[in-house]
């Protein structure tokens, strides 16, 4: 027997709330690990694009401590 998702639903809000959170976060960890692979293989590609724009010569880079700089001040201007 097989139950529907809205069967399912109601089923799990049926459990009291540990037993609901459990269940809850093991569906979550399921997931996970069947994007993780799919966001791994993103981030490797994006990576790669931003390493060759910068041995390109076609973005500069710019230091941390510049970065942080520019986002305090950003930062600062919005709270006014």
């Amino acid at each position: 027997m097989t139950m529907s998702a809205s069967e399912f639903y109601e089923a799990g809000m049926a459990l009291p709330p540990a037993v609901r959170k459990g269940v809850a976060l093991r569906l979550l960890d399921s997931l996970e690990v069947a994007d993780q692979d799919s966001v791994d293989q993103a981030w490797t590609q994006e990576i790669s694009a931003r390493v060759d724009e910068l041995l390109a010569g076609n973005v500069k880079a710019s230091s941390g401590k510049q970065v942080f700089a520019e986002l305090d001040a950003r930062w600062a201007a919005r709270r006014g």
